[in-house]
């Protein structure tokens, strides 16, 4: 052979060498991540960036989900299926619209389904090493939970970091820095995540559900800006008109911000670990929380923008354009499709949600990118057993697109939060026990100054936005009216877009087989959903 095809050879061999080198790495699984913080809404200081009402956004610093959105996309209209813990984890893990999931439908007297498909199961059958660290699925040990249970749980250095700012208050009374007491916080999700990691045997790709629950009720008053430099002074005039524009409540929104911040600063082990493995890169970053605030009026619990709008942000540096702001109606049903659609599985058919793969590999940098998803539906049952007489949920279903939250409240006899308080109980009660009354507005101080105030002339709308009966149907105009507050279901100038939102939204319930609507409607209503 003569030199000229030897050499002609080499470079066909090093071509099909590299070029087979390259085609599989780009073809190795992912590793999956998924930071999912309990009762977190849509606040982070990226959406400062993007959104009109900066007020909370721009009070705090995450530096660590900004970074994963800074390097990856943000979503701007990210919801809940349900604004309830358990009912938006069935429907996560599952894939599925969340009263489809049986009793994971509901939080109290919630069981798991076993027979229902579930992402993790489903990695862990095609080569994946599973794990979770903290909450995935409630309520109690998620044994049946679609995790794998109790071996999958991976909490080796300890739980303390679900209740951050009592941890590092006694930390502090133990002499110690508040630099130091965060550090050994911080230490013991690295310890977490490194057990985790080191239980990989055989090097597989992994999944990794990170679940803190510091962002939960309750946390320590004054915290906010005692550990993170969150002045509360600094939100008046800028809370949502639904609250009083009271220092107690400023406070207990900025002590909620500071768990946010504590989350975030957890996220940023996570990254950190990875980084000093080499696998940063190979990993897919997916961060977000189950619903809005908690104890607070439209958050948690409630169908309305400040209970289902949540944060999301994805990294993957292979395939996603960094910097990308898109404004698709996204749900987090999608997530679980997502999950087996990047690492080239099957996605079952009774998943409902829809992979968010497309969105991850397009080259559009913000916007609307796929005109099917200008719409999400989202729900809700039962929160709290006690929180009406008989146990019975509060049954509602809303459609939310660009332009229009429609809701619908099938039994608006029912109080929206739970029961009203009784004539003896006292403030203390209704700030430390959750079930004392409105058992669906988590206790806490912004629920107790409502509640005592709610007799004072200028008080009272806050007291009716909170606690009051709701009328069947509800609609609001977003670009309006984003807080929710304007109902116009009965202003006969929006009948057509009333009407037209409430035949899709019951033509998706039905095509999704929903018992609320299909079959014997009451089915939620009864054991063992409701009742004894």
């Amino acid at each position: 052979m003569s030199k000229t095809c030897k050499i002609f050879s080499l470079c066909i061999l090093a071509i099909t060498f590299y070029g087979f080198k390259s085609k599989t790495n780009k073809q190795k699984r992912p590793n999956i991540i998924f930071a999912f913080a309990d009762d977190w809404g849509k606040y982070a200081s990226c959406y400062a960036k993007v959104q009109n009402s900066k007020a909370w956004q721009q009070l705090i610093y995450t530096p660590n989900v900004d970074r994963i959105a800074n390097e990856g996309i943000l979503f701007n209209n990210a919801f809940v299926n349900s604004p309830s813990c358990t009912p938006c984890r069935s429907s996560l893990l599952s894939g599925q619209h969340f009263y489809r999931t049986g009793r994971g439908a509901i939080l109290r007297g919630a069981v798991w389904d076993s027979t229902i498909p579930t992402y993790p199961l489903i990695l862990e059958e095609n080569g994946y090493h599973i794990g979770y660290t903290y909450k995935v699925w409630s309520p109690g040990n998620p044994k049946n939970a679609g995790y794998g249970g109790e071996r999958t749980k991976y909490e080796n250095g300890g739980t303390r970091f679900n209740s951050f700012s009592q941890n590092v208050s006694k930390i502090l009374k133990a002499g110690q820095s508040l630099e130091k007491a965060k550090m050994e916080l911080y230490d013991e999700v690295r310890q977490n995540f490194a057990s985790f990691l080191s239980a990989n045997a055989g090097n597989k790709p992994y999944c990794y559900w990170w679940g803190p629950t510091n962002t939960h009720r309750s946390w320590v008053k004054g915290s906010g800006k005692k550990f993170w430099g969150i002045d509360p002074d600094n939100l008046k005039g800028k809370l949502p008109p639904f609250l009083p524009d009271e220092h107690i409540v400023r406070q207990d929104f900025s002590d909620y911000l500071g768990e946010v911040m504590a989350f975030d600063a957890g996220l940023g082990i996570l990254i950190e670990v990875l980084e000093e493995r080499g696998e940063l890169d190979n990993t897919l970053i997916v961060v977000s929380g189950d619903h809005g605030i908690p104890g607070f009026t439209h958050g948690k619990c409630n169908l309305y923008d400040f209970g289902t709008n949540v944060t999301l942000a994805v990294r993957w540096p292979s395939v996603i354009k960094p910097g990308r702001v898109v404004d698709d109606l996204v749900s987090l049903v999608d997530l679980a499709p997502t999950f087996l659609d990047v690492t080239n599985m099957a996605i079952p058919e009774v998943m409902t949600g829809k992979s968010l793969l497309p969105l991850l590999k397009s080259n559009k940098s913000t916007g609307f990118i796929e005109k099917k998803r200008a719409w999400i539906i989202t729900g809700r049952e039962r929160h709290v057993e006690s929180a009406r007489d008989g146990n019975l949920p509060y049954p509602q279903r809303a459609i939310r697109t660009k332009d229009f939250l429609y809701i619908i409240n099938f039994k608006p006899d029912r109080w929206p939060m739970g029961n009203p308080e009784k004539p003896d109980v006292s403030i203390k009660e209704v700030e430390k026990k959750n079930r004392t009354c409105f058992a669906d507005y988590d206790a806490g101080p912004t629920k107790a100054w409502i509640v005592k105030n709610k007799n004072t002339a200028d008080n009272y709308k806050y007291y009716e936005f909170a606690f009051a009966k709701r009328p069947e149907e509800e609609l609001y105009h977003i670009t309006n009216d984003p807080y929710q507050i304007n109902n116009l279901a009965n202003n006969l100038d929006y009948d057509t877009t009333k009407n037209h939102l409430r035949k899709q939204l019951l033509d998706e319930l039905k095509k999704t087989n929903d018992p609320r609507i299909t079959g014997e409607g009451d089915t939620f209503d009864k054991p063992p959903y409701a009742g004894k």
